[in-house]
């Protein structure tokens, strides 16, 4: 038997239900503020029990907001709503250091002072319409879970999420987000009009002006050893393979990407898309109640980790071609390994 056959120790099966057991609980409590967007909620628990920050987009009056205030009323954790303007300064989210006198010296020192970031759940709204010196200040907080003011390292609390909205077809008075700055959203969701009977159902909630009350399923503490839980569950080689191998052929000047990639994109995914793509995964594995990852997993989430990390050109602008067409027509030419019905027979 190959060695890509051979599967990881099983994860604890007790642990996983617990995983996926407070999973519902949260779309539950979700459900009763949020009509429809089940697929959306998902994927946002997804980025949560997976480490990741999200970026939902989609026209106003869509609920962007209400998903993302409602999931953290789901927790008992600190929230924090940023919302983003054009006179935004980067301090005005890390926050300052302001000189303060020490009534037993006399002395005049500076003490730091904590900005909105400071807080568990950021929602950093409409967080295009910001200037890039601004958006910056998100950066080093997305990857370092701490800010840096005047030198000082400023941990940030544990978990520690940036669920960010945007909005798609308002060009007046925005800013595109940088790439670095989007490589750093795991997920990039999008957020779509609700059915018709769904979109009945909202109007009428809000008609009778029903406020849904949503009870805390989860502690900080309890969400940080849900999300070990998550890390220790086993990904075998071929879906790691299978990952990267669809990462790389989004690059153009890979030696085997196929034609359309070179015809229509200027920048493929980076490594951090790989990493992603299983980490998400492995969350979506354990929602939906199995101990493994499949490649089924990577193609589930292969939409809200890539669309953000490949830059089309100006052909595919002119053919109409998206980034989510180029991530389907990858999903369609990588195959998969043979190893893969050896190992879910396990």
């Amino acid at each position: 038997m190959e060695p890509t056959a051979t599967p990881p120790a099983p994860a604890d099966e007790a642990a996983l239900a617990r995983v996926r057991e407070v999973g519902q609980r949260i779309l539950h409590e979700c459900g009763k503020r949020i009509v429809g967007q089940r697929e959306v909620l998902e994927q946002l628990l997804i980025a949560l029990l997976a480490r990741g920050h999200c970026l939902l987009v989609g026209v106003p009056g869509l609920a962007k907001t209400l998903m993302i205030r409602t999931l953290a009323e789901t927790m008992h954790l600190s929230f924090s709503r940023i919302q983003f303007t054009p006179d935004l300064m980067p301090s005005d989210i890390t926050g300052t250091e302001v000189i303060q006198e020490d009534r037993t010296s006399g002395q005049r020192v500076f003490r730091f002072v904590q900005g909105p970031i400071f807080a568990n759940v950021i929602l950093a709204d409409e967080i295009n319409r910001t200037p890039p010196k601004t958006q910056s200040a998100l950066l080093e907080a997305m990857q370092e879970v701490q800010v840096t003011v005047a030198g000082t390292r400023h941990p940030l609390p544990m978990p520690f999420f940036v669920l960010a909205t945007q909005n798609p077809i308002e060009q007046e008075g925005t800013y595109s987000l940088p790439e670095a700055a989007l490589d750093r959203f795991m997920l990039n969701l999008r957020v779509d009009y609700p059915a018709e009977d769904e979109e009945c159902r909202i109007v009428e909630a809000t008609a009778a002006r029903r406020a849904a009350l949503i009870q805390p399923v989860v502690t900080g503490e309890e969400l940080l050893g849900l999300q070990q839980i998550v890390d220790e569950v086993p990904v075998a080689p071929f879906v790691i393979r299978y990952a990267t191998r669809l990462c790389r052929l989004s690059r153009r000047d890979t030696p085997e990407a196929p034609d359309f990639v070179r015809e229509y994109v200027t920048w493929g995914a980076g490594p951090r898309a790989s990493q992603s793509l299983v980490l998400a995964a492995k969350a979506r594995a354990v929602l939906h109640g199995r101990p493994f990852v499949s490649t089924d997993d990577i193609r589930a989430v292969a939409g809200p980790v890539l669309r953000h990390r490949i830059l089309t050109n100006y052909n595919a602008q002119s053919a109409g071609v998206s980034p989510d067409q180029i991530v389907r027509r990858l999903i369609e030419i990588v195959p998969r390994d043979p190893a893969e019905a050896q190992y879910a027979a396990r």
